[in-house]
């Protein structure tokens, strides 16, 4: 009895308190809701990131990408595939990936691998080949519950996801694992996938109309191959298929009708990367935002004047200074977008 008098007349005053509170703080109970929550929608413009921005720091968790993805304030993001399908049990990978990288970059080049070299490449590529087929077999069976426990766990931080970038989209990636990429991306609360444009209008046509079968929007994202005309014929396959724009890849390559493009194909843009790149007359390079050729802030007020409701999507790809590390450098990034759109 004791107990209960003593809960029901704090509650009481409690409420006495809140009623003579400044109006504020009458809202309590909202405020608390959403106290700790990041807000990236900056003006009417969504400002988000891509998950890969984060991968050089140490912990590629779950858990921990949202902790990167909140400390840099960001509400809203593209996910890499590795977060979520670890979370949901997909098989952890044996290979070097680094020392697969170092010799098949060398092969690329050109470079004379010692025979050593060459076996020990054949080893990992075998193993890769091996490790691609337990994958597959994998999500053939997962359990799309896991991907809404992390959608889940994503929100309640109040992080939304509206993209999702898993290895399951490619032309040698199985009909099974497409169908199960589109499917976790439902889960995951996303609009659209993204991948890599195949270069094959067999393929995107195929993901299309996969597309419209799971009810998922296909974002293509090109690099220095972008041009004006790049997704006609993937926009005219379905209207399923869609833009993945890379704004800084496309002043790479040495475009000069971005502004344009995006004027045109706004309402088929899914989303937009967005980084600083210089002009091949100024080197190609990646670079700390305002110091590029990428018109950055003119491609956001427009986003703000013209109601654009496609994200922009932050990619963080210049090297992260000494002494600072990925957050922080995004951070600035998502700085940097506040005070072009405000």
């Amino acid at each position: 009895m004791k107990t209960r008098r003593d809960f029901l007349i704090k509650s009481a005053m409690s409420a006495a308190a809140l009623v003579t509170a400044p109006t504020w703080l009458q809202g309590a109970p909202s405020i608390i809701r959403n106290f700790n929550k990041p807000n990236s929608l900056i003006n009417g413009v969504q400002i988000g990131c891509i998950t890969y921005s984060f991968r050089t720091m140490p912990d590629q968790s779950a858990e921990a990408t949202l902790r990167y993805v909140k400390d840099s304030g960001l509400s809203a993001i593209e996910l890499m595939g590795d977060p979520a399908e670890s979370f949901a049990g997909m098989p952890v990978s044996p290979i070097n990936r680094m020392r697969m990288f170092q010799l098949g970059g060398k092969a690329r080049r050109g470079e004379e691998l010692t025979a050593d070299e060459t076996k020990e490449l054949d080893e990992l590529r075998a193993q890769g080949d091996a490790y691609q087929k337990e994958v597959a077999a994998w999500r053939a069976t997962a359990d799309m519950k896991k991907f809404e426990q992390f959608r889940k766990m994503y929100k309640d931080a109040g992080v939304s996801i509206y993209a999702f970038k898993p290895s399951a989209f490619g032309k040698n990636n199985t009909d099974a694992e497409i169908a199960y990429g589109m499917k976790a991306a439902k889960a995951l609360g996303a609009s659209h996938i993204t991948l890599e444009h195949p270069s094959d209008d067999a393929h995107t046509l195929k993901l299309g109309k996969m597309g419209e079968q799971y009810g998922m929007a296909v974002g293509y994202h090109g690099h220095e191959q972008e041009t004006f005309t790049f997704w006609d014929t993937a926009l005219t396959q379905s209207p399923k298929n869609g833009l993945n724009l890379d704004a800084g890849h496309y002043i790479a390559a040495g475009q000069t009708d971005l502004i344009p493009l995006i004027e045109k194909q706004h309402s088929r843009i899914l989303s937009m990367h967005t980084k600083d790149r210089t002009t091949p007359a100024n080197g190609k390079g990646n670079v700390v935002w305002g110091t590029g050729d990428t018109p950055i802030g003119e491609m956001l007020q427009m986003m703000k004047k013209n109601k654009y409701k496609f994200p922009a999507t932050i990619e963080l790809e210049y090297q992260v200074p000494e002494g600072s590390d990925a957050v922080k450098e995004v951070q600035k990034c998502v700085e940097f977008c506040q005070k072009a759109l405000a």
